[in-house]
């Protein structure tokens, strides 16, 4: 990246940092697909996104954060074995699921007791990140059903006049979604299967078991 595109990235991370602070929303790529995001505790900016992406209210979103920190900060406890993912796995496509501290609002949650939690291996929302201080909303910048967006102009092509910035980033290099694993019971279970494979968890986490609700899943991934 030369200088002129490296100086006009920062320039848009410091501009979407100024409007997650003041309660706004924005778009912006990430190591799997484009994410849409807002402050964790901007409950107005919460409840936008839920608008923009067409998305029932009650179904629970997913936090990005900087680094293992904040995995502390928002949690109540930690598992050995989610611990040990999170070494492997992150920064990364791996999104897991642990009990929710009350720091969390409700509305990320959809009013339950978990939270889905990831740290991208990206820098952009990093930044964005650290620059607000809190974790963000790391959903997939899409209408509900549709495609997750790989560039900014597929998701200017979906929400583009219903958020108040896009981050064009250059094409997402991953664009396959996370892999979910549910660590908030006494054993691992894979909710979604994504850019990480079975064979891949159970190389750290030999007992991790796929949900019943995946259907055909092949089993050497």
């Amino acid at each position: 990246m030369n200088s002129t595109a490296t100086r006009n990235v920062k320039n848009q991370i410091d501009e979407a940092i100024a409007i997650l602070k003041k309660g706004g929303i924005v778009a912006y790529p990430t190591d799997t697909v484009y994410g849409l995001g807002a402050s964790m505790t901007s409950i107005a900016a919460v409840e936008r996104i839920f608008e923009v992406k067409c998305r029932p209210k009650g179904m629970a979103l997913p936090l990005l954060v900087a680094d293992r920190e904040q995995i502390k900060q928002i949690t109540r406890s930690v598992p050995p074995a989610a611990w040990l993912l999170i070494y492997n796995f992150l920064p990364g496509a791996l999104t897991i699921v642990l009990n929710k501290s009350d720091s969390v609002p409700d509305i990320i949650t959809g009013g339950g007791k978990t939270i889905a939690i990831r740290i991208p291996d990206h820098p952009i929302p990093i930044a964005l990140i650290k620059g607000l201080g809190k974790p963000i909303v790391g959903t997939s910048a899409n209408l509900s059903g549709q495609p997750s967006p790989l560039t900014a102009e597929e998701v200017r092509m979906q929400i583009g006049n219903k958020v108040d910035m896009i981050i064009d980033g250059g094409q997402c290099p991953g664009g396959v979604e996370s892999t979910v694993v549910d660590m908030s019971n006494s054993k691992p279970v894979i909710r979604r299967l994504g850019a990480i494979t079975l064979a891949q968890l159970r190389q750290t986490c030999p007992d991790i078991q796929l949900a019943k609700e995946i259907k055909n899943a092949p089993r050497n991934r």
